[in-house]
């Protein structure tokens, strides 16, 4: 069985965060495992407190599991201190697995930053570099590139950029301010349009986690970069067009969807 590791924060309501990559990698066929960046209690309708883990226990982690079960694949999400970004860095260096996904997670659709602009910087210079896909969203896009995005065409010139930038393949997700549900891959300086499926639901805690953690699963059993990022997304619209509607704020999608069999029968 080919083997997934996670490395973010927990959402303690389930609906991102390392509950979410555990789920989704789960439902792509993939044995989890997480390396936790941060405890937070959170719901769908925000984030009350911070816990974050100390850089001796996150290395801890980390050697952990790469000393004993070896990832086939690893998907990095929101690290919020320069000190765990470099952590990250050094252990990936030391020990080279393949297929690093990175979510950037920097900022909010609505604008505000997430992390400070010394986290930024070492994002920047020490993990990005590090990554075989980045997958920023377009206010994420924009910090990365410099660039404002408001069409099409200028998120192909700021996934351009950043690719160059950091030796990276990047999929920049349009989402539908843009282009509906399209996202934009640059390949080794080829574009591919990744059609997505409009789905008309509020419910979507947790999309970016769970999309970087479904192409890191189909990338650790082997599929091609293009043909990953086509089978996330499918399974992302089976997850949001389940229609889950749970908790009070914009609830989680259910990764669970395709589950079957009699261990998954409900009661």
């Amino acid at each position: 069985m080919k083997t997934a590791l996670t490395i973010a924060g927990s959402d303690c309501s389930g609906g991102a965060g390392i509950q979410a990559d555990i789920k989704t990698m789960t439902a792509n066929g993939v044995y989890a495992m997480s390396a936790i960046t941060a405890l937070t209690a959170q719901n769908t309708t925000g984030v009350r407190s911070i816990l974050e883990s100390t850089p001796a226990f996150l290395r801890d982690q980390l050697d952990a599991i790469f000393e004993d079960i070896f990832p086939d694949a690893v998907k990095i999400g929101m690290v919020s201190s320069g000190e765990l970004i470099r952590v990250i860095a050094k252990t990936l260096r030391t020990y080279r697995p393949k297929n690093i996904v990175l979510d950037p997670v920097m900022v909010a659709t609505s604008g505000a930053k997430l992390i400070s602009d010394e986290a930024i910087s070492a994002l920047e210079t020490q993990l990005l570099p590090l990554a075989d896909l980045l997958t920023p969203n377009i206010p994420e896009a924009e910090v990365l590139s410099g660039l404002s995005i408001h069409a099409a065409q200028d998120m192909e010139r700021a996934a351009r950029k950043i690719a160059r930038e950091y030796g990276t393949a990047v999929l920049c997700k349009g989402g539908h301010a843009i282009n509906d549900a399209n996202d934009l891959l640059v390949l080794e300086g080829e574009d591919y349009w990744i059609p997505g499926q409009r789905i008309d639901n509020p419910n979507t805690h947790g999309t970016g986690c769970t999309l970087s953690s479904a192409i890191a699963a189909n990338l650790a059993k082997g599929y091609p970069m293009v043909e990953a990022i086509r089978r996330a997304k499918a399974y992302i619209s089976g997850a949001l067009a389940a229609m889950l509607d749970l908790g009070k704020g914009s609830g989680p999608l259910n990764h669970a969807f395709a589950i079957g069999g009699e261990f998954g029968a409900q009661a």
